[in-house]
């Protein structure tokens, strides 16, 4: 065999072998796990709000239902949803970093002394 195909079978064999989690992982994902529901909801709240806000707009112009007064309070109420996204996903991740920043920590200092 060649050394490029070589190669190939150590890279196919090691999709294969069990993997073992080392602490760097462990760490990588407690930091995913404290994050990843803050940026979700930011995303999909913000998503929400910004359809609101583009009904209201449509609203208004008269593109949809053509009633000005309802779609200027439909699209008040989409840029407060807006407005208010990022303050509520600080606090989220402030709130998931203070559950998670205890192991976090203990992780990254046994790694740290390694």
């Amino acid at each position: 065999m060649t050394e490029r195909e070589l190669n190939e079978v150590r890279e196919i064999r090691s999709g294969y072998e069990a993997k073992q989690k080392s602490k760097l992982d462990e760490l990588k994902a407690l930091d995913k796990r404290a994050k990843l529901p803050a940026i979700i909801f930011a995303y999909t709240f913000g998503i929400i709000g910004a359809l609101v806000l583009g009904f209201g707009m449509c609203m208004a112009i008269g593109v949809i239902f053509n009633s000005m007064v309802i779609g200027i309070i439909v699209g008040v109420a989409g840029i407060a949803m807006v407005s208010v996204n990022y303050p509520v996903y600080k606090g989220l991740l402030s709130i998931r970093i203070r559950k998670y920043a205890p192991k976090i920590n203990e992780l990254s200092e046994e790694l740290i002394k390694a």
